[in-house]
């Protein structure tokens, strides 16, 4: 209560100054809040099912091209969202950057060598390539935060990832114009952390999600996919395929909320795999570094 009325007092002392900065203040959140971040979120924030689940909470960074829930326990994003559109792969690529930067938003303050010997790849959420490619060097440069950072086994995050990411980019992106990507980690109840890290938790399994734009023509679109740890590298990328209902499931976090009730329950229920064209490109190369 002490505090209020110094507040205010405070205020009534130094009108000229205070006021302006609350109005900053005020106009800057809402921007955040109403403008910036809805620019990208297709179909709403991803919601947290349960809120007394604290595995679940999350709080919201808006980078260059991407967002993110990052969950501080977890030291994990549980959830990010990125559009893709389509890019000439004839233009220069930018050189890939060789080190992660600790996000100063984050409370945990996990660092590039919280990783370094525990068998776990630094895996990219929000793809480095795509992101270099769309957002330029920024975007890049934000996809090498460590708040975007998963532990990957190295057989995922260089094969199956990889082609997954390959696959949004040059296909998806290219029929479709514009392609939503909500990616994340799904945990077990008994999760462990990194051997060289207690600040990370390894997840057991990634998702997918792909959602094209619905248009007063054109219906939107959903494909989604589910990759354990374990796999040897080789499968079909078809063979990961699921539903969005299955990944709410197992990730506590409700996504597209935002859509008509019907339009949310066919998208998420429903296996519609013909429009992606999966059988021309389920066997695709790994793109070379």
């Amino acid at each position: 209560m002490s505090f209020v009325i110094a507040f205010f007092r405070v205020i009534e002392k130094y009108p000229r100054i205070v006021m302006p900065v609350i109005t900053f203040v005020i106009c800057g959140y809402g921007y955040e809040v109403f403008i910036a971040r809805p620019a990208l979120l297709y179909q709403g924030t991803p919601q947290v099912i349960s809120a007394i689940n604290m595995n679940t909470w999350f709080r919201i960074f808006r980078n260059n091209g991407f967002i993110l829930g990052y969950s501080d326990l977890r030291g994990n994003p549980l959830w990010v969202e990125y559009a893709l559109t389509p890019v000439d792969e004839n233009l220069p690529h930018l050189k890939r950057l060789n080190h992660f930067q600790t996000d100063w938003r984050s409370i945990n303050h996990v660092d590039h060598e919280d990783y370094t010997k525990s068998g776990y790849d630094r895996g990219h959420n929000a793809p480095n390539h795509a992101m270099s490619m769309i957002y330029g060097r920024y975007g890049q440069a934000d996809s090498f935060l460590m708040t975007n950072v998963s532990p990957q086994k190295p057989k995922l995050n260089q094969q199956v990832w990889q082609r997954l990411e390959e696959m949004e980019l040059s296909f998806f992106a290219k029929n479709f114009g514009k392609v939503w990507v909500i990616t994340g980690p799904i945990f077990s109840d008994n999760s462990e952390r990194l051997s060289s890290s207690w600040r990370v938790t390894i997840p057991r399994a990634f998702y997918k999600i792909y959602v094209t734009e619905e248009t007063d023509s054109k219906p939107a679109f959903s494909l989604a996919f589910v990759v354990p740890q374990t796999v040897s590298g080789k499968e079909q990328l078809s063979s990961f395929i699921t539903t969005i209902d299955a990944i709410e499931v197992q990730t506590g976090l409700d996504f597209l909320a935002d859509f008509d009730d019907k339009i949310e329950a066919h998208l998420e229920g429903v296996v519609e795999v013909a429009p992606w064209n999966l059988n021309a490109i389920s066997k695709l190369p790994v793109r070379a570094p």
